[in-house]
């Protein structure tokens, strides 16, 4: 047991060097992707095939750089966190300012959002450093379907965190504030003002993903773009589930502002699956076998 913390130790100075390297080689990945969209060779695909060790270090490295990525992206959102809690404190109609209950709300809030922001600013390298986690169990093309997704990830991240912090939650807090305001003092707790905001535009950050998810489910083969039509006003129940789970209120006006555009993005998903994803990976598994077939009698 001694020898466990040892071991610990070791482990992490290993993965700092190794992301010190990535850092003195920025490029390298995007020489490893342009590998990937490197012409077509009719050499059989080679899986890199790892022990459950060299997976744990492996996650482990990569964990380290997003680490590392999450700390340098906090300096930046407390940097701006004192801009971004006054813009809160005026969509929120609170014009006294945001009540607080303990003395470490202050520091507390802005340390949360300063947090919230280095999640916004590094999702597109967690999101690279999870898809390159997962690349070598998969072949060449469904790398290229993974890493052209990548783009449109990030750009539909970026869109469902804008849509929810300029018009979301300030026109549900809008709401909220105005209503009854005779019968109640309007002084939201700071707290769960905050809230209130990150969850919305974290949550509509990832839900904006659902076209790429579409077009990856219809690119893989699991579903087709014509099966996902059928299953229409399913989804559209789905969607709306989602929309109560992510909305931290419970009124239907709070909601229809998040289901929305959910399922506008589903239609958008829809047209995507169907124009890039005519042909799916399953259907050229036949095509792959038959092609590698001779190369393995040779």
């Amino acid at each position: 047991m001694s020898t466990l913390p040892r071991r610990i130790g070791t482990g992490s100075v290993r993965a700092l060097a190794k992301t010190a390297r990535a850092l003195r080689d920025p490029l390298k990945p995007v020489r490893a992707i342009r590998e990937i969209y490197g012409p077509d060779t009719e050499e059989p695909e080679v899986f890199q095939e790892m022990t459950l060790q060299e997976h744990l270090v492996e996650l482990r490295d990569r964990i380290m750089k997003v680490v590392i990525a999450l700390v340098l992206a906090m300096i930046v959102g407390f940097y701006f966190q004192g801009d971004i809690l006054d813009n809160i404190r005026e969509k929120a109609n609170a014009q006294e300012g945001l009540d607080v209950r303990s003395p470490t709300d202050p520091l507390t809030l802005s340390f949360k959002v300063a947090f919230y922001v280095a999640i916004s600013i590094i999702m597109p390298i967690i999101i690279y450093q999870l898809v390159a986690f997962l690349t070598p169990g998969l072949t060449r093309k469904e790398k290229r379907v993974m890493f052209s997704a990548l783009p449109f990830v990030s750009v539909l991240f970026v869109s469902g965190v804008a849509y929810g912090f300029f018009v979301a939650a300030p026109r549900a807090l809008n709401f909220l504030s105005t209503w009854n305001l005779g019968a109640f003092s309007w002084q939201p707790d700071g707290n769960e003002v905050i809230t209130f905001f990150l969850t919305l535009m974290i949550g509509l950050g990832l839900a904006f993903q659902l076209p790429v998810i579409m077009f990856i489910v219809a690119k893989i083969g699991i579903l087709t773009a014509k099966q996902m039509k059928q299953w229409r006003r399913y989804a559209y129940l789905i969607l709306c589930v989602v929309a109560a789970i992510i909305t931290p209120s419970t009124d239907p006006f709070n909601m229809a502002i998040v289901a929305i555009p959910l399922v506008i993005l589903y239609e958008v998903g829809l047209v995507f699956a169907r124009i890039f994803a005519k042909t799916s990976l399953r259907d050229k598994l036949p095509e792959m076998a038959e092609a590698a077939e001779p190369a393995s009698r040779k």
